[in-house]
C-alpha cells in the first residue's frame, strides 16, 4: 500500500516462471523492488521516503512465503527515515530475515562494472552479509567505528586515535579475512558463468586492498598526519575495491558495454549459486526487463536461468516466453492474462478471500488492514 506507483493489491505467484509485461513506467520495476524489499529487507534508495507515494506518509509491503508446508509472513513498513520489519508479527532486524531468499537482476547492474568502487563494495558487502550474519554485524560495527574515528580526526583529537585504532584493526581484519575467503568461491563461480555466457575472455575477481591484517596498525599510524589533514580514515576495507579483470585488463576501463553487461550477469549468477550452496535451496529469481537485452545470447541466458530455478518473476516490455503465467502491467496495476481457473496464480481484490494456495513460495503485496 502506498508503495511508489503501485495500486493496493494482492498478487499470488506459483512455482515456475511468471511473466510481467507492459510499457515502460507501468510499475514493473517497482513491483520487483517491492518484492525484493519484502523478502530481504534491503533497498538501495538514498532515502526511504522515496519509496512512499507522493502525498502519503507511510508505505507497506507484505510477502507470504510458503515452503515445505509451512507459512511465514514478512512485512515491511516504511516512513520518513525509518523502516520496520516483522516476521510472523514479531519485529526483527534485516539480518534476521531469510538471507538467501532472492536475487534481483537489473539492467543497471552494468554499473557494477563501470561504476565507482563504492558500488562494487556495496555489492560485495550485501552478498557477504547474506552469507554470514556475523559479517553483517561486524561490518555495521566497523562502519560506526570509522564514522566516530572520522569525527575525532575532524576535531583534531589525536589523543583518541589509539582507542579507535585498536577497534578498527580488530573489526577490519575480520572483514578483510572473510572477504578474501569468500572471494575464492565467488570468483570461481563468476568465471564459469562468464564463460557460459559465451565470453572468450577470462573473468577474474580480486580485491584491491588499502591495507592488510599484518600492516593495518602500522598503516594507520604512518598516515596519521594525512588523515588529520583530510579529516577521514584513508586505510581499511571501507576504501577497498573489487577489481574485475577481463582477459587480463580492467573491465571498468577496457570492456565494451556488451562485455560489461556480460560480466554483470556473471556476477549475479555467481550470487545465485553461492546463496544456493550456502542455504541449500535456490533463491527466488527476479529479472527486470529481460527485453532490454538486445544480444540474443544474453537474453537466452536470462530466460534459461529463470527456467532453471523453482520460482522466477520476469518483467519486460514484451511477454517473456516460456512463462507459465503472465500479468499485464498498466499504471501500477497487474491483470492476469490467459490464466485458467486451475492455474496457481490469482489477482485478489482487497476484499476477497486471502486464503493461501499451495506453492513453493508465494510473495504477496497486501494493503494494511
Amino acid at each position: 500500500m502506498n508503495y511508489r506507483n503501485l495500486a493496493p493489491c494482492t498478487l499470488r505467484f506459483g512455482a515456475g516462471v511468471t511473466g510481467v509485461y507492459g510499457e515502460n513506467g507501468a510499475g514493473k520495476t517497482n513491483l520487483l523492488e517491492a518484492i525484493y524489499l519484502a523478502l530481504t529487507g534491503q533497498t538501495d534508495v538514498g532515502r526511504l521516503e522515496q519509496l512512499v507515494q507522493s502525498g502519503e506518509n507511510e508505505a507497506y509491503v507484505r510477502a507470504d512465503l510458503e515452503s515445505g508446508g509451512s507459512l511465514s509472513v514478512q512485512e515491511v513498513g516504511l516512513g520518513r527515515g525509518r523502516r520496520q520489519l516483522k516476521v510472523d508479527g514479531v519485529r526483527v532486524r534485516a539480518g534476521d530475515l531469510p538471507r538467501g531468499s532472492a536475487v534481483w537482476i537489473r539492467p543497471e547492474d552494468s554499473e557494477l562494472v563501470f561504476g565507482s568502487p563504492s558500488l562494487r563494495r556495496a555489492y560485495l558487502d550485501s552478498l557477504l552479509s547474506r552469507l554470514s550474519a556475523r559479517y553483517g554485524q561486524q561490518l555495521g560495527r566497523y562502519e560506526r567505528t570509522v564514522s566516530q574515528r572520522n569525527a575525532a580526526l575532524k576535531g583534531g583529537e589525536q589523543w583518541a586515535m589509539s582507542v579507535w585504532d585498536d577497534a578498527l584493526v580488530k573489526l577490519g581484519t575480520e572483514i578483510i579475512t572473510f572477504r578474501r575467503r569468500a572471494l575464492t568461491r565467488l570468483g570461481e563461480l563468476a568465471t564459469d558463468a562468464n564463460a557460459a555466457l559465451g565470453s572468450r575472455k577470462t573473468l577474474t575477481l580480486t580485491l584491491l586492498e588499502t591495507t592488510t591484517p599484518e600492516t593495518y596498525a602500522h598503516d594507520l599510524t604512518s598516515r596519521r598526519a594525512e588523515e588529520l589533514a583530510r579529516g577521514s580514515t584513508v586505510s581499511g576495507p571501507h576504501r577497498d575495491d573489487l577489481v574485475l579483470t577481463l582477459g587480463g585488463f580492467s573491465a571498468s576501463e577496457y570492456a565494451s558495454r556488451g562485455e560489461g553487461r556480460t560480466v554483470a550477469l556473471a556476477l549475479r549468477r555467481a550470487e545465485l549459486e553461492l546463496l544456493a550452496e550456502r542455504f541449500g535451496e535456490q533463491p527466488i529469481l527476479l529479472i527486470d526487463d529481460f527485453s532490454a537485452e538486445l544480444d540474443p545470447g544474453r537474453r537466452t541466458f536470462l530466460l534459461e536461468l529463470a527456467a532453471g530455478v523453482p520460482q522466477a518473476i520476469v518483467t519486460g516490455t514484451e511477454r517473456p516466453p516460456g512463462a507459465s503465467a503472465q500479468f499485464w502491467a498498466q499504471s501500477g496495476r497487474f491483470t492476469p492474462v490467459d490464466a485458467s481457473p486451475l492455474a496457481d496464480l490469482a489477482l485478489a481484490d482487497l476484499n476477497a478471500d486471502d486464503s493461501e494456495e499451495d506453492g513453493l513460495m508465494a510473495p504477496r503485496l497486501e494493503e494494511v488492514r
